[in-house]
């Protein structure tokens, strides 16, 4: 088929046209994406309204009538303290909530099981006035991970899927080479702080108050028996030669690395 002239630039317009259609519709769904993830991590009710008077880190807010709050459901990197440098995107952290809240001074509150943490701060999941969890915001744009402190588990499904779109689009944090899962069997010696880790379970032994995965290498993986409750759904003990991921603070106990896991979003089985 030929065209002439006219005909030429008549379908040149219309696939341009066309493209312009495909590429703003990419643009507005790439775009809206994490605020429509905030949005429906939207409060079921509302305990409190409260004034901001500014944040302090990326988790933790100072409120107008002096009280401390941090938000449920995130941690953010730490600033440095006594001389020690700021962790990686910290001050970033910080920053974004501050440009977030600064036009927003007025919170809504949503209380869960327990309101106030061992510092005395009041706990609670974040909203701005039209709906919008404040928790989920950062957790999709890369600036915390997720953190569940049983009994405060409201929502965490919903803050789960939000820290997966940014952790499978490398946004912020996650495109750290610290936020990468590394092998148990090569976890340098002196690891320590918030960490990733991937291995074989290769035993799983018992104690009177905790259950423990050991993967390979020296890494172990405890589950304090109070907190069984909420590992319902998680075939533990079917875990044996079973690869895993496993997130939280290591610290060193002897020769060996340990982790507490308080929550199943601690803990991934990789399918293969």
């Amino acid at each position: 088929m030929t065209f002439n002239g006219k005909e030429r630039a008549r379908r040149n317009r219309a696939l341009s046209c066309l493209r312009g259609l495909i590429a703003g519709w990419l643009w507005v769904c790439l775009s809206i994406s994490p605020a429509l993830a905030a949005s429906r991590c939207a409060a079921d009710h509302i305990d409190e309204h409260v004034q901001v008077a500014y944040a302090h880190d990326g988790d933790t807010v100072r409120l107008q009538d002096g009280r401390s709050l941090r938000l449920i459901g995130i941690d953010t990197p730490e600033l440095g303290r006594d001389g020690e440098p700021d962790q990686p995107f910290a001050v970033a952290a910080r920053d974004a909530l501050r440009a977030l809240l600064g036009q927003r001074p007025e919170l809504d509150l949503r209380f869960d099981e327990t309101r106030h943490d061992s510092h005395g701060r009041l706990l609670a999941h974040v909203f701005l006035a039209g709906g919008t969890s404040v928790s989920a915001w950062l957790l999709e744009r890369g600036y915390a991970t997720l953190l569940i402190v049983p009994p405060n588990d409201w929502n965490a499904p919903c803050y789960q899927s939000a820290e997966r779109y940014a952790h499978a689009s490398r946004l912020g944090i996650w495109d750290l080479p610290a936020y990468q899962p590394i092998s148990s069997a090569r976890l340098n010696q002196s690891a320590q702080g918030y960490r990733l880790i991937k291995g074989r379970v290769v035993h799983i032994g018992e104690s009177a108050h905790s259950i423990w995965l050991d993967l390979e290498g020296k890494v172990t993986a405890r589950i304090d028996r109070d907190d069984l409750k909420y590992f319902t759904a998680v075939p533990l003990y079917k875990l044996l030669h079973k690869e895993v991921i496993i997130r939280g603070w290591v610290h060193r106990y002897r020769d060996e690395a340990q982790l507490r896991l308080r929550y199943p979003a601690d803990l991934e089985i990789v399918e293969r």
